[in-house]
């Protein structure tokens, strides 16, 4: 049975929250910090401890309800939902049900940037936008912003990559006031082995796959044995992509790059062009981990803009809405110079 967990301040009662900046559990009432491990020892044994709250019937399929110790507020969930807080007073909770058995993580990889910091990233992010509208940039009003952990499938995997290619060469040379062109095709052949670590696939189907890669690279350094703690005061999920639906994903990675690697010793050539590639796994292995990734949304004009941050690097991603007239000014201005130097063409010919 899932349940509620939440870390209570050992000074003052107040419900603690993992602080990226200092990497402790902070309480945002008393201002005290505690280390994970002054706080457990054993996620079992905290979960089962520290549980004051179970978790109610199903509203609706794949949907459950639970109550929060601290207010008595319900917390409806997906699922997949892992960790979340209270709508009414903000507590941070984990349903510790939700990542136990096959669905632990083996890592975490904490969040380093704090909230602040992704909120002063979206404004640089914005200023380089010179045609999004100014009421966009200068006026905007962040709706909702959420730290969340992505579950994430690791592979690494040894490979063995063979492939073909058809490399052409032209020669051009005149006689007799004629051009001769002469292109002469090549079959060339590469192999070798080749050792892959941490290739990262989103675990999720609510995230999309393009979002996390564009968000790449995560310091995989920095990854620490998971805890629950690390969960407090953010969003996190439990996957529902299995390891072999996103080994899938992680073979297409694999291939492109043993492609590329292969193609990059074929030198010498005008045009090079891929006949077939061929990869054979000699090695596999996967982990199941943990990404922090900031979510931060904003409304302008009816419509919903959604941007992401790196929660470690602070790489910033994200749509912006144009300015038709900032357009329309840049190819007047286009327009402006293309007759300026019509101008001065005809003043040298003699044409005005």
């Amino acid at each position: 049975m899932a349940e509620l967990m939440d870390y209570k301040c050992p000074a003052c009662s107040g419900a603690l929250e993992f602080d990226p900046v200092t990497q402790k559990m902070q309480c945002p009432y008393c201002g005290s910090a505690f280390d994970i491990s002054e706080l457990q020892t054993d996620d079992d044994e905290a979960a089962s401890a520290q549980s004051e709250s179970m978790e109610g019937r199903d509203d609706s399929e794949n949907m459950s309800v639970f109550q929060c110790a601290s207010c008595g507020g319900e917390i409806v969930g997906d699922d997949t939902t892992a960790a979340a807080s209270c709508p009414y007073c903000g507590n941070p909770v984990t349903m510790t049900g939700r990542l136990t058995g096959e669905f632990k993580p083996e890592l975490v990889l904490p969040f380093k940037l704090e909230k602040k910091q992704a909120q002063e990233k979206l404004k640089q992010y914005l200023a380089k936008k010179k045609f999004a509208p100014a009421a966009f940039v200068k006026g905007n009003r962040i709706s909702e912003i959420r730290g969340l952990y992505v579950p994430v499938w690791l592979y690494d995997s040894d490979i063995h990559a063979s492939a073909s290619f058809e490399g052409t060469k032209k020669t051009t040379w005149t006689q007799d006031d004629t051009e001769y062109t002469e292109v002469s095709y090549y079959d060339i052949f590469r192999e070798g082995d080749m050792s892959f670590e941490h290739i990262p696939v989103d675990g999720s189907t609510k995230l999309p796959q393009e979002l996390l890669e564009s968000l790449e690279p995560f310091d995989f350094g920095e990854a620490v044995p998971f805890r629950t703690a690390y969960l407090a005061g953010y969003l996190a999920d439990k996957y529902d992509i299995s390891m072999d639906e996103g080994a899938k994903r992680a073979n297409e990675r694999v291939e492109k790059s043993a492609s590329d690697t292969l193609r990059a010793t074929v030198k010498s050539f005008d045009d090079v062009r891929e006949k077939n590639i061929r990869v054979e796994l000699t090695r596999g292995a996967s982990k199941y981990v943990l990404y922090p990734v900031w979510l931060l949304n904003t409304v302008f004009d009816g419509k919903t803009y959604t941007f992401a941050m790196n929660g470690q690097s602070g790489r910033f991603l994200g749509d912006v809405p144009v300015d038709g007239g900032k357009l329309a000014g840049l190819g007047a201005g286009v327009a402006v110079g293309v007759a300026a130097v019509l101008f001065v063409l005809g003043k040298l010919f003699g044409m005005i």
